[in-house]
């Protein structure tokens, strides 16, 4: 076994190692891992392996740092694995190893070329993986000591991602008072707890949170939750989006997957707030379906599930068109990945001038006239549209 351990010894030293197979069981084992694969990764700036652990049913992960990765693969070979293929710069190594640790090395020409570490780097989340977060583990996304829980891991990335995006708009929240948040159709509030988590302890700023939602039994939940974690600043009341009107001042409105005009009547309020930030995941879009007609597309509208998906694209096309004529730079942006969710588009507006409103309103009603449409929240805030552009609707 010494020819081997000199091997991996080289290879660290070198920093030579490109990727490597651990194979080939000594003894069958239900409950183990049956392949080992191994790469070098980039993190915190330093060269680390990753060891990934093929089990029948999960995979995991551990990453180790070159100085422990001669003891590591000795002992896996030692008590594990007879078989490895190392691809370094160099060269390629197949290891053999018999029943009674006799070691074969194959020498041949390397076959894989160097990467860039880069590309290898840990994704570095908002919340990081490993540290406990209190609103995660009492929503059962993570354990105690800050593990992601395998079947809660693509809530934990959409979680990310939705900081990301509130990240983006910090310029545009104020910064001498507290900021005002209301989050319509909140839901299980995944979102508006990681929200105030993140703006209020991670940041540091003075927050005033509404979660507001039709389901009374999920808002005394969210509360019982609020009042635990000692979310002091955190309120959810039950209530309708069109019918809320407790505060004359909002900095920033969240709706994520209110059903249908329940998004425009949202769009609505925060306009009508001046909210400097927007955040909309919209939902179940059905109001123009019943209405687009236009001969040029019927190739298109003449079949219910492009009809359906076209009806979609042009309600939010719509909504951001309507934001930017009314003093909005709009952005639409991939939430989540579309795998785990057709609901993927975020509409992401801040107060800020997108260009001349008369033009943007030229544009929008050249759209709007080509499909014979009439958005409700076209008409929901005609009277502001008739200030910006001038034009009677």
């Amino acid at each position: 076994m010494e020819s081997l351990r000199k091997l991996i010894r080289l290879m660290v030293e070198e920093r030579s190692l490109i990727t490597a197979t651990l194979s080939q069981l000594r003894k069958r084992d239900g409950d183990s891992f049956t392949k080992v694969l191994i790469k070098p990764v980039e993190l915190k700036n330093k060269l680390h392996y990753q060891l990934e652990y093929h089990y029948a049913n999960k995979v995991t992960h551990e990453n180790i740092a070159p100085e422990q990765l001669e003891a590591q693969l000795m002992s896996l070979f030692e008590t594990t694995f007879r078989q490895a293929l190392f691809c370094t710069v160099n060269a390629d190594y197949q290891v053999l190893i018999s029943k009674k640790y006799k070691v074969s090395i194959l020498t041949k020409s390397p076959t894989k070329m160097a990467v860039n570490l880069a590309h290898n780097r840990k994704k570095q989340y908002v919340l990081e993986e490993g540290v406990p977060v209190p609103f995660l583990i009492e929503l059962g996304i993570m354990n105690a000591e800050g593990k992601v829980l395998a079947k809660k891991f693509d809530k934990f990335k959409q979680i990310n991602r939705f900081l990301e995006m509130v990240q983006d708009v910090l310029p545009h929240l104020p910064q001498d008072r507290p900021i005002t948040i209301l989050d319509f159709g909140c839901g299980k509030s995944y979102l508006t707890f990681a929200l105030y988590h993140y703006l209020a302890i991670q940041q540091g700023r003075e927050l005033n949170v509404v979660g507001l939602d039709l389901k009374a039994d999920v808002i005394e939940r969210c509360s019982l939750l609020a009042k635990k974690l000692k979310y002091d600043h955190l309120r959810f009341l039950v209530g309708d989006i069109a019918e809320y009107n407790e505060v004359d001042q909002v900095d920033m409105v969240v709706t994520l997957h209110a059903c249908d005009i329940a998004t425009d009547a949202a769009l609505e309020k925060a306009i009508r707030w001046n909210a400097g930030v927007i955040l909309s995941v919209p939902c179940c879009q059905h109001e123009l379906y019943s209405q687009i007609e236009s001969s040029v597309l019927d190739p298109l509208l003449s079949h219910g599930i492009l009809k359906e998906r076209f009806s979609s694209l042009a309600t939010d096309a719509v909504r951001a068109k309507i934001l930017d004529i009314l003093g909005y730079k709009t952005q639409l942006l991939e939430f989540i990945d579309i795998e785990h969710t057709p609901k993927n588009i975020m509409i992401r507006a801040v107060k800020s001038p997108a260009g001349d409103a008369q033009s943007l309103w030229k544009e929008y009603t050249a759209f709007r006239d080509f499909l014979n449409i009439s958005p409700y929240l076209e008409r929901a805030v005609g009277d502001l549209l008739v200030l910006a552009t001038g034009h009677f609707i």
